[in-house]
């Protein structure tokens, strides 16, 4: 920071970060350079540094810059989707033979990265209860690369010590690769606690309006941000500058709308904890959560995610999921409309029959923005 530059909060980075007028028109947001190629000044005079938009473009360099600087990493990169974001990352820092370390609890996506794709390839990987820190210690081998974690996971809203996790990755010459999708930069900043890169599905928060797809990487060393984006332009799965602008714009209100999230989420715990057709709740705000000390520590608030499993077995389940009316039936999280649906038919399908397979009578919501007292009435027609 120079002389002339003041601290910067959150929500002015996220405003601001990488988004300056622009320098012809003054315009105050980003244009949308929806281009493939760039007239060149000469045989290799590229202006700005612009040849051709899977190499780089203007409106994903500005996402990358502000990305970068809301999880206070060295380099931001942005993907057509989450899952290519973290395929890109995942052959970036594995080769054949090599050893990562996954969570008992993660995104059915991502486990089928793993296990259907990347041992096609020759890598190979353990499942270890992340939130068991010797768990972890012993699923570690010397060909262990990297461990990687979701927390709050997705969908049993798990918490892991990720200062704790970093030093059991890094004394082993592991990476730590934090997906931190469902707390966003806002909450929770990975690369702080030690983690060498974080993931986001910037379709979920970050985006926040159910109306873009997308995925970005924020790396914590300069070095490693470079072979990531080496590989992002060998590979080619990069965001397009419409959703690239999306993303930003969605980004701009992402600190009021979590606070909102956060809100709304603790009152949807709070009714279902006290709701007789309900068995467990699972949202790490909730005191009796166990993971609730470790997420009051190292996030700023618990999230919009509740999950909570429905006394009457799965069909009671799937049949609350049904009866919802407000809360839209359907997969994805995190935008401004509240979601519902079971994860053992629905986003973690691919997990049946492994480690990773959820309990049958779980229910997952995604916790909206709407007033809620209507949110609060939905889910209690829902439950019946």
């Amino acid at each position: 920071m120079t002389e002339h530059q003041l601290p910067q909060g959150f929500e002015t980075l996220a405003i601001h970060a990488g988004q300056e007028a622009d320098p012809q028109t003054g315009a105050v947001v980003t244009p949308i350079y929806q281009v493939s190629t760039y007239k060149q000044d000469g045989v290799g005079g590229l202006r700005g540094g612009y040849e051709y938009s899977r190499s780089a473009n203007p409106t994903r360099t500005a996402l990358e810059e502000c990305l970068a600087a809301l999880e206070g990493g060295a380099r931001g990169l942005a993907f057509a989707s989450g899952l290519a974001a973290e395929d890109t990352l995942l052959r970036t820092i594995l080769k054949p033979g090599d050893h990562i370390v996954i969570p008992n609890d993660a995104y059915g996506g991502t486990f089928r990265l793993f296990a259907k794709v990347l041992t096609r390839w020759g890598v190979e990987f353990s499942v270890a209860n992340t939130q068991n820190l010797d768990d972890v210690r012993a699923a570690l081998r010397p060909t262990t690369r990297a461990v990687w974690v979701e927390t709050p996971s997705n969908p049993l809203l798990g918490i892991t010590d990720l200062a704790g996790l970093a030093e059991v990755a890094h004394g082993a010459g592991a990476l730590l690769v934090v997906d931190n999708t469902f707390a966003s930069p806002y909450l929770q900043q990975p690369i702080s606690l030690g983690a060498d890169a974080v993931v986001h599905s910037t379709t979920k928060y970050m985006g926040g309006h159910s109306d873009v797809v997308g995925g970005a990487l924020v790396l914590a060393e300069a070095g490693l941000g470079e072979e990531v984006a080496y590989h992002q332009n060998a590979m080619g799965a990069v965001s397009g500058p419409f959703d690239a602008w999306l993303v930003m714009r969605g980004i701009k209100t992402l600190g009021v709308r979590m606070d909102r999230h956060s809100s709304n989420a603790e009152k949807v715990a709070e009714l279902l904890t006290g709701h007789p057709k309900v068995s467990q709740v699972l949202y790490p705000g909730l005191p009796e959560h166990p993971g609730h000390d470790i997420a009051a520590k190292q996030m700023k608030a618990f999230g919009g995610m509740v999950s909570f499993r429905v006394a009457g077995g799965e069909e009671a389940a799937v049949e609350v999921c049904n009866r919802a009316r407000l809360f839209t039936l359907g997969e994805s999280l995190g935008g401004v409309e509240s979601l519902i649906e079971h994860p053992g038919r629905m986003t973690h399908a691919s997990a049946a029959g492994s480690p990773l397979e959820v309990p049958a009578d779980l229910v997952r919501v995604s916790v909206g923005i709407e007033s809620i007292d209507d949110l609060l009435a939905d889910l209690t027609q829902a439950l019946g």
